[in-house]
């Protein structure tokens, strides 16, 4: 992930009267990069996800840790990616420019919900696969209203801003 502001760029809290196009193309590049960082991650969690469902349907014996570790490993740097998106979204806005990525960030934008989605669904199926095995105690599972394959597009359109 970049720092994203290069030495001539705005500082945080400045207003520009004017951005440089050289500097906004440089910005949008980095963006482009943390952006696809982000995607990558997500991949990733859905990989490890699907990894872990692919281990639990097999007869062999369940190991655990190693999931364990790929997923402690992999939410700290989700965390880094989304503050660096957050920071990207505030420098957005303080430049003024309403769609900094063009079609390259919308299809990203695009692709992270499906990703998102299909992670928590396989997560789900991982869960009640670990308590049929008997190693996942009850009250680890989510609420069943939680459960419900609709429940998270729910909480997205709850979530959601409005569309202006």
């Amino acid at each position: 992930m970049s720092a994203f502001a290069p030495p001539s760029a705005p500082t945080p809290g400045s207003r520009p009267s004017a951005v440089q196009p050289s500097t906004l193309e440089i910005l949008k590049t980095q963006f482009a990069h943390d952006l696809q960082a982000y995607l990558a991650l997500c991949e990733e969690a859905l990989a490890v996800a699907t990894r872990e469902n692919a281990a639990l349907a097999s007869p062999a014996a369940y190991q655990p840790a190693e999931f364990r570790q790929r997923r402690q490993d992999l939410v700290p740097r989700l965390d880094r990616s989304l503050k660096v998106l957050r920071d990207w979204r505030q420098r957005w806005q303080q430049l003024g420019v309403a769609h900094p990525g063009g079609p390259e960030a919308r299809s990203v934008f695009q692709a992270v919900p499906g990703l998102l989605m299909q992670t928590l669904l396989l997560d789900r199926d991982n869960q009640q696969a670990l308590l049929q095995r008997g190693l996942l105690p009850a009250e680890h599972l989510p609420t069943p209203a939680a459960q419900q394959r609709h429940c998270v597009s729910d909480l997205y359109r709850r979530h959601a801003r409005p569309q202006a």
